[in-house]
């Protein structure tokens, strides 16, 4: 299954064991803009720190969780440059009216025929499947939703 997924869900996922082997599903192609790399990987870094600081996590448990994540997040996620989406740009602006700041991810997904995985409603009504985590989770596991 080919997915283009929210910086917002990549955090997510990545801050949990639980996460981290779902996004090591083989059957899951994972990929993200430029711009949600970088998204990431400062946003990853803000939410571990605010993690470990509310939870008191010794200096291993939260370096053995950020290398983790970032170990799979290198072996797992693909980041597609800007040129293979960017002429896609109108049209993706188009389809999501309300926040223009997510044209890069719509942009790769129509790029490639891909869905996209969020929780982000904004993407509802754009044209294109989108995934939301416990319906994905669901259909992944062989079990109804919900």
């Amino acid at each position: 299954m080919l997915l283009v997924i929210d910086t917002n869900i990549l955090v997510g996922e990545c801050l949990h064991k639980r996460g981290l082997k779902r996004l090591d599903d083989p059957r899951l192609e994972l990929l993200i803009t430029e711009r949600a790399d970088g998204e990431f990987r400062h946003e990853f870094a803000r939410r571990l720190e605010f993690v470990a600081q509310r939870s008191n996590l010794s200096p291993e448990i939260r370096q053995g969780i950020e290398t983790d994540a970032l170990d799979l997040y290198a072996r797992k996620i693909f980041v597609a440059l800007e040129n293979q989406y960017q002429h896609l740009e109108a049209q993706a602006r188009t389809r999501i009216p309300d926040d223009a700041d997510d044209w890069p991810t719509l942009a790769l997904a129509l790029a490639l025929s891909a869905d996209i995985w969020t929780e982000d409603r904004d993407f509802f009504g754009c044209g294109l499947s989108v995934w939301r985590t416990d319906v994905l989770y669901g259909v992944l596991d062989g079990t109804e939703a919900g």
